[in-house]
């Protein structure tokens, strides 16, 4: 028997320092590696709504508090009731530190043995504990292979009591090493390895497994058994896990346990091999919410113009065209038409004053307009327009990236309204001025205006003259033998009638370039809104995204 653990004992601690020599070659420091972990935490943080960001900034405590705590090696034994783990404890010990139960072998307090001189300057043991919460404390000879190990006996993680598990729990996530204490009865116990076990799948480095109790076993059955547990860790995906045999109550494979811990302690790296191991795994976990080829999707073009659109419906952007339209038509209409009924056209408000914005006067601009709010069907089509840019955002995105999308838009569509009646209240319109050529057409209009009233003046003053019989005494000019004051009235009235008339084409064609310009205008001062509360924050989440797999990645590395 003694011949088979020790043999066991030798090659899995040979392999292990093979294994642990490549891997501290390859690996990235754990300072890079927990900046690179802060970094995807700092990017997640507000974003992803997931459990993993919660467990990483809690490893990052831990981390940031171990690191302060010194290089001590603290190393957990860890089993089931009856596994012989506080047995195992005591004999490692070299004393009676942890006494199991009289009436059921179970252990409810975590006990420590601490290698090392008592006292010394440097001894950050005490604090160390007190971090773990560990009250019960045995200082240990010095012992120079072991000097700096801090050993724990745990509970049992399958006690009865509920606090006794969630302190294993609770412990098995602070310490450096793992040793997980199985008897020859139960250790294929599905409760250890899919509870336990297999979670540390990643931390082959910082994990032993023990079969304890092996001196119940013959040649032959301990044989089978190790052969069974190893090919079970195997298919777990713990092939790197050391796998010893021992017997704590005869000592057979201490030698070779204490080796495998003397290892771990003189190499001072327990710490940063857990920490490391830690990282990979909360960095592995993390990579569940990245996706390789997300960077080449996103809004295209027709999702955006068709944002814009409907966006533009939302704020009124057809009416402020029509009126646009409208009032310059109406301004041209007046400066090209007959002066003496121009007055009438103040009857009717401007269009573009009645929706407060005031340019047609050359007002100052107001900061809100009176357009009428959205109906049901055009609010309706922002929703869709909305729906599919965000989906187009999210293509390729995980699950939890796109529940972000959502909740950035919504919050975002929470003051698009105000936004967008300040962008459309905000843009210019146009200059107001009247063009020279409306000018001249309407300097030319009051000519023709002014020769109609002094044919219609001579008219009636000879209308005057022929009441006092006095029409002979003063000559009649003709022109083509029709009398020159007629002339004048009707030449004046049909003259001024007939330029407004050709005048109008060139004002309604003026109106609809006004509209057109006004139109691009809008349409860009809402595309702007559009990409500032929809887009921009979409873009953001993408390109949120790409940071933190990058993160990530550099943390698995």
């Amino acid at each position: 028997m003694s011949e088979l653990v020790q043999g066991h004992g030798s090659r899995a601690g040979a392999d292990e320092r093979r294994r642990g020599g490549r891997t501290s070659r390859r690996q990235a420091p754990l300072a890079d590696r927990l900046a690179a972990l802060r970094d995807a935490v700092e990017v997640a943080e507000g974003r992803l709504e997931v459990p993993e960001v919660a467990q990483a900034r809690a490893l990052l405590a831990k981390a940031g508090a171990r690191e302060a705590l010194g290089d001590a090696t603290v190393v957990a034994l860890a089993g089931a009731t009856g596994s012989g783990k506080s047995t195992l404890f005591n004999a490692l010990s070299g004393a009676e530190v942890s006494t199991p139960g009289v009436r059921r072998p179970t252990t409810g307090v975590a006990h420590a043995t601490v290698w090392g001189a008592d006292g010394h300057p440097d001894d950050t043991t005490d604090r160390l504990l007190d971090w773990l919460e560990v009250p019960r404390r045995h200082r240990h000879a010095p012992e120079p292979a072991l000097d700096g190990l801090v050993l724990l006996d745990l509970p049992d993680h399958d006690s009865v009591r509920l606090e006794h598990r969630l302190e294993v729990d609770r412990l098995v996530q602070l310490v450096d090493v793992l040793v997980w204490v199985l008897d020859p009865e139960k250790y294929a116990d599905a409760a250890v390895h899919e509870r336990y076990l297999v979670p540390l799948a990643g931390h082959a480095g910082v994990l032993l497994v023990v079969l304890n109790q092996v001196d119940r076993l013959s040649p032959e059955a301990a044989r089978a058994c190790l052969a069974d547990l190893r090919g079970l860790l195997d298919r777990e995906g713990l092939a790197d896990t050391p796998l010893l045999a021992v017997s704590a109550r005869t000592g057979a494979g201490l030698g070779e346990l204490r080796a495998a811990l003397a290892t771990r302690v003189s190499a001072r790296r327990a710490a940063t091999d857990r920490l490391t191991a830690d990282v990979r795994g909360a960095a592995t976990a993390l990579s569940a919410h990245c996706a390789e080829d997300a960077g080449r999707s996103g809004v295209g073009r027709r999702e955006r113009e068709e944002l814009t659109a409907a966006l533009a419906d939302a704020a009124g952007v057809p009416a402020v065209v029509t009126a646009v339209e409208r009032s310059v038509r109406r301004s041209g209409t007046a400066a090209t038409g007959w002066p003496l009924v121009r007055w009438t056209r103040k009857l009717r408000p401007d269009p573009l004053d009645r929706l407060h914005l005031g340019t047609a006067d050359g007002a100052t601009v107001p900061a809100r307009t009176s357009l009428p709010a959205p109906g049901a069907l055009t609010q309706a089509g922002v929703t869709r327009a909305v729906r599919t840019a965000r989906e187009a955002a999210g293509e390729g995105l995980p699950q939890a990236w796109r529940d972000d999308l959502r909740r950035t838009v919504e919050v975002s569509e929470e003051r698009m309204a105000d936004r967008l009646d300040r962008a459309v209240a905000g843009t210019d319109l146009g200059p107001q001025r009247t063009p020279l050529w409306q000018r001249g057409v309407g300097g030319l209009q009051w000519l023709l205006a002014l020769t109609a009233l002094v044919g219609a003046l001579w008219l009636l003053a000879l209308v005057v003259l022929g009441f006092f019989q006095l029409d002979d005494v003063v000559p009649l000019p003709r022109v083509e033998g029709l009398p020159l004051p007629t002339l004048l009235l009707v030449g004046g009235l049909l003259a001024g009638a007939l330029l407004a008339l050709v005048a109008r084409p060139f004002v309604q064609a003026r109106a609809r370039r006004r509209a057109r310009r006004a139109e691009q205008r809008l349409h860009a001062a809402v595309d702007a809104v559009a990409q500032e509360e929809v887009l921009a924050p979409m873009a953001e989440v993408r390109e949120d995204h790409a940071r933190f797999c990058a993160a990530v990645t550099r943390a698995r590395r």
